[in-house]
Formats: C-alpha cells, structure tokens, sequence
C-alpha cells in the first residue's frame, strides 16, 4: 500500500490546527474534500485513526503512530521539491540566533536547508538579543531570530515588511525535581542567572517581588548551558521559555509551585534592509514553518 502524501498532508495539518475546517484552508481544498481525504486515509491504513473524545475526535493509537511517519513523508517530500527546484540558490546567509533554539534550528532546519540548497552558505551567529539587533541594523547580518516586543522595543519600530511574530511563548520557571526549596519553608527562592542582567532575570526578581517571596542568586553562569547544569543539579530555578529545554529540567507549574505567573514574550524573525534576495527569504520561511509548527505555550 502506498499512502497519498495529499491525504497525509491534509491529516498533519488537521491534527496541528485543531480542526480540519482551518486545515482545508491551508491546502487549500474544501472541507468535504478533507473529510473524504481522511477517510480514504483509514482505508489505506486498514484501521481506524480517530475516537471520540467529547464532542471531537482523538487519535487512536494507531493514528498517532501514523501522525508521526506522515510529518516525516510529507517533509521529506517538500524537501526533495525544494531541492529539484532550488538547485540553482547560490550565495551567503548570515543568521543570529538566541542560544535557546541553536539545538532546535541548527540541527533541523539549516540541516535541510544545506542539504535543498548546497551552493548556499550558511553563517551563524548565536549571540545575546542588543548584539543580534545592532548586528542586523549595521547589515553585519541578514536575519536575526530574537525576542521582541517588551524584551527589546526597538523592535516595536521595525518595519513590518521585515517583521514576522512566529510566537508568544510564556516565560516558565525551570527546575528539576531534586530541587529542595519548598514555598512554606520561609527560605528565600534560590536563583539561577546570567552572570549580567537580562530581560528574563528582570522580570522573575520583579514578580516574586510583587507576590512577597525572598529570592537570593544562587548560581550565575555566562552561557545557557551553564544554567541547565545548575538547574539540573538542583541548585535552584531559572527562568527562560520551554524553547531548547533539556530532558534533565522541567517546567514548574507556577501556581503549585507557589510562585507567581509570569508573562509572554513576542519571538521575532526579523530581516536587514537590504537582504531580501531569494536564500535569504527561503531560509526565513523555513524558520518561521518550524517554530510555528512547533508553538509552545
């Protein structure tokens, strides 16, 4: 049996969206057709891929082995598209990035990107939000993936053509579970930071300011990893989004942890200037594709 990449196209994009009316959308083909699509995908399957669940549907278990091959039948096809019909993209991209997504983007996207595109060079820097926005304003690079909004207004006035918001990501307290502190023992919260002042140590000392809880710094580190170490080993809690978490922390749930919520911040793709040349636009596509079919919370 071979499956239909349309219908695994139209199966990916229902599961992802929520509902397989916007999925129509975004294939571009009329609900009915979608439904007919999925059920002609149960017959190719030979088993069912949905449930009831309420008044929706749910993956079977065998739907959500199905979901996990067809993400990668259906990439693998649009790349082998993307490298019969890009051959001829040749040139230079420079891209800045926040270390959070270097083991996100690096592997997974410039992966394919290099592969599609071969005569394409890709250089990446990774780098602190001010130094990747005053690289990108001095043309020094082409795109810059960074926080945005109230982690750094200069980039409220960027212009729009040059402006995509991919996601809003929540900020989340990072521990692991061999962190001893507990809310009711009156000790103050033991922190995990950069070893200068950023945008998300700012606003975790302000929230636990606001909600009456002590904190003292407890470990400060100059790199991200040095901070996963740190938080791993049970040293105390750092703040950052889920974005690039490792197995060995995990996200605390604010309210049972007893600590105050914290807000969202805006994630930017943001190009220079003078790049909008065809590698350049094909990379940000393929940037804003992974993180929004991967949005977390």
């Amino acid at each position: 049996m071979n499956f239909d990449i349309a219908f695994l196209r139209s199966y990916v994009a229902g599961v992802d969206l929520g509902s397989y009316a916007r999925a129509a959308d975004k294939v571009g083909r009329s609900t009915s057709a979608v439904s007919a699509q999925l059920k002609k995908l149960e017959e190719q399957a030979g088993l069912p891929l949905f449930r009831k669940d309420g008044r929706g549907l749910a993956l079977t278990d065998g739907g959500e082995v199905l979901l996990a091959y067809a993400r990668r039948m259906v990439e693998l096809n649009d790349e082998a598209f993307v490298a019969l019909h890009g051959v001829e993209l040749e040139g230079w991209v420079k891209l800045g990035l926040q270390e959070d997504f270097g083991e996100v983007l690096l592997p997974d996207v410039l992966g394919r990107f290099a592969r599609a595109h071969p005569k394409v060079r890709i250089e990446a820097h990774v780098s602190r939000n001010t130094a990747l926005l005053e690289r990108l304003s001095t043309g020094q690079l082409d795109l810059a993936l960074l926080w945005g909004g109230a982690a750094l207004p200069d980039t409220l006035a960027w212009p729009a053509a040059q402006r995509q918001t991919l996601a809003a990501p929540a900020m989340r307290w990072i521990a692991s579970a061999s962190l001893a502190w507990q809310p009711e023992s009156g000790e103050p919260l033991p922190l995990i930071t950069f070893d200068r002042e950023c945008l998300f140590q700012r606003c975790a000392t302000q929230a636990l300011d606001r909600a009456g809880i002590a904190w003292r710094t407890a470990f400060t580190s100059p790199s991200l990893s040095g901070l996963w170490a740190a938080a791993a080993a049970g040293l105390g809690v750092t703040v950052r989004t889920c974005y690039g978490l490792p197995a060995s922390v995990r996200a605390l749930d604010a309210q049972v942890a007893g600590l105050p919520a914290l807000p969202a911040l805006s994630l930017e793709l943001l190009q220079g200037a003078s790049t909008a040349r065809p590698p350049v636009d094909r990379l940000a596509g393929l940037i804003a594709e992974s993180l929004q079919a991967n949005v977390i919370a």
